[in-house]
């Protein structure tokens, strides 16, 4: 019994680590396929030393005077990175300037009502981008900021007729009722200087240069 036992518990214990009898290889778990035998190995993490020599290269490279390098080299990895709709808001942000947004807070006597956050960056860049699928507009422009093409200013527009006109947009009155006693803060959103230059070099402004450029098969 003892026996049986002891060999019960080795195999329990083999099949929670995954170990085969002969103990020379691991079983393959449940989540774990096999395709064609072939093996992914995972990415090597670059050494120190394999990143300083990177860094000279490029060091080297910038005393190069004769040599033309005007694309930075991230624009072709953030085109992976964009929607449609994304490309959508970068030509409206390139071509319109920036664009009004409002938070909503709750707000009334000093004192009396506790200052809080009802409905932050309420804007029209959805509308205005002809975007296919507005209730993605928050996640494009989050998107938009982590690749560092847009900021999300504090300053007001000098244009203050465009906060009037985002303000009586239902989404904005919606929030204002909701909370009851609010006020809107005005913001605005704006291409980096990054984004700027990034526009200007991937995306063609021109609906003619659009068509005129061959499609993606």
């Amino acid at each position: 019994m003892l026996r049986e036992s002891g060999d019960e518990l080795l195999s329990y214990v083999r099949d929670l680590l995954s170990v085969r009898e002969d103990g020379n290889r691991p079983y393959a778990s449940s989540e774990e396929h096999v395709v064609d035998a072939e093996v992914v190995e995972p990415e090597e993490r670059p050494t120190r030393a394999a990143l300083r020599e990177r860094g000279a290269e490029l060091l080297r490279r910038s005393a190069e005077v004769d040599v033309e390098d005007d694309v930075h080299p991230a624009y072709g990895r953030i085109l992976g990175q964009l929607a449609p709709d994304e490309a959508r808001i970068l030509r409206l942000l390139v071509i319109e300037g920036p664009q009004p947004s409002v938070d909503v807070r709750t707000g009334g006597p000093i004192g009396m009502i506790k200052d809080e956050l009802v409905a932050p960056g309420l804007n029209m860049i959805g509308m205005q981008a002809g975007v296919r699928y507005t209730d993605r507009v928050k996640a494009h422009l989050n998107n938009l900021y982590r690749l560092g093409l847009i900021w999300f200013s504090r300053e007001q527009l000098e244009d203050q007729a465009r906060y009037q006109v985002l303000e009586a947009q239902p989404e904005v009155s919606d929030a204002v009722e909701e909370a009851g006693r609010a006020r809107t803060i005005r913001r605005s959103i704006h291409l980096t200087p990054f984004g700027h230059d990034f526009c200007r070099t991937c995306l063609p402004l021109d609906t003619v240069e659009i068509d005129a450029l061959p499609r993606d098969a």
